[in-house]
């Protein structure tokens, strides 16, 4: 049985046409064609063909004989574009994608891609960072002072585990994690992050804290936002967009939550979630990173937000524990010595 998620691309421009069928591929879906109407072959509106046409034609007077014939002919669904896409660097371009995703989500469901936990490997990571002096005199609260967000879908899981790993004990910093993945899987994957590292891994539920040194999981069935003490509830709402968790809402609410003390790291993954809230968080004074496209099993997320030109800082896992251990140390070494502490 053939999968779903094979896609055609009908454009009377090129420029179009390329900027939804890479669209269209970030997402994982299959792009099988992308032509303009003249030459479309009347094969691929055969049965079994396709399972969706994305259509997008700048004069439709021009194209009404193709259209009222493709109508007719075509076995597969038509979804038509509300708009030509905005240039990628344009910041309007997130949204214009999300709603397109959104809307092939709902004609053929979301992509068949799976995340395998199992073969995450059990190595120690090449880079293990000693514990700073200034965060030995760090002492346990109620209500964290730093909560970083880590967004993360396709080869995700692999990348935050490496990254956890090179931490040290004692992290003056909670950790959200925003990670697309199946709720079946949630469990798994708290073993499989908080295996042989320092950080405690756990499921962000309603009425759970958020505390430095642990990872709190946003759950898949309902979105969170985060109160002031720390505390984690329940919005009574599912997650806005096609992919759960949100990972664009968790960067919003922890911003809400926690202002100028929060950061934001995009690591592998597919599509474009987080680049509509990361750059309203770097424009607050909240550093946003991203894991380096070379480094990515799929780096369509982290370019995504890279793109908007918010990033601040692009490395490999490694490099990013150490660029964040090397931050928190600064911090926390001016705090002592402001006048006063």
């Amino acid at each position: 049985m053939t999968a779903p998620g094979r896609v055609g691309v009908i454009a009377d421009s090129t420029l179009q046409g390329h900027l939804l069928s890479s669209a269209v591929k970030s997402q994982g879906y299959q792009v099988v064609v992308n032509t303009d109407p003249e030459a479309l072959e009347k094969r691929w509106l055969e049965e079994g063909a396709l399972d969706l046409w994305v259509v997008d034609l700048s004069s439709e007077d021009r194209w009404q004989a193709f259209l009222d014939n493709l109508l007719e002919d075509a076995a597969a669904p038509i979804l038509f574009c509300d708009g030509q896409a905005p240039a990628r660097t344009d910041a309007r371009y997130p949204k214009w994608e999300r709603r397109l995703v959104t809307k092939l989500v709902d004609y053929i469901g979301k992509p068949a891609v799976e995340e395998r936990l199992d073969v995450i490997p059990q190595r120690p990571p090449q880079v293990k960072i000693p514990t700073p002096r200034e965060f030995e005199t760090i002492r346990p609260g109620d209500r964290p002072e730093r909560v970083w967000v880590l967004g993360a879908s396709l080869g995700g899981p692999a990348a935050v585990k490496l990254f956890l790993d090179c931490l040290p004990a004692n992290l003056p910093v909670a950790f959200v994690l925003a990670q697309h993945i199946d709720d079946s899987f949630l469990d798994t994957l708290c073993g499989v992050l908080g295996r042989d590292n320092n950080i405690d891994c756990k499921i962000g539920v309603d009425g759970s804290a958020l505390r430095h040194g642990e990872l709190a999981i946003a759950p898949v069935e309902y979105a969170v936002k985060f109160r002031h003490d720390g505390r984690i509830q329940c919005t009574g709402q599912a997650w806005e967009g096609p992919y759960a968790p949100s990972i664009d809402q968790v960067i919003q609410h922890v911003g809400e939550g926690f202002g100028n003390a929060c950061g934001a790291i995009l690591f592998s993954g597919m599509g474009n979630d987080g680049a509509i809230a990361a750059p309203r968080l770097a424009a607050s004074g909240c550093p946003v990173w991203a894991q380096s496209a070379d480094t990515c099993a799929v780096s369509s997320q982290p370019d995504s937000t890279r793109e908007t030109g918010c990033v601040s800082y692009s490395g490999s896992p490694e490099q990013l524990a150490r660029q964040l251990v090397e931050r928190l140390r600064r911090e926390l070494k001016a705090e002592v010595q402001k006048p006063g502490a």
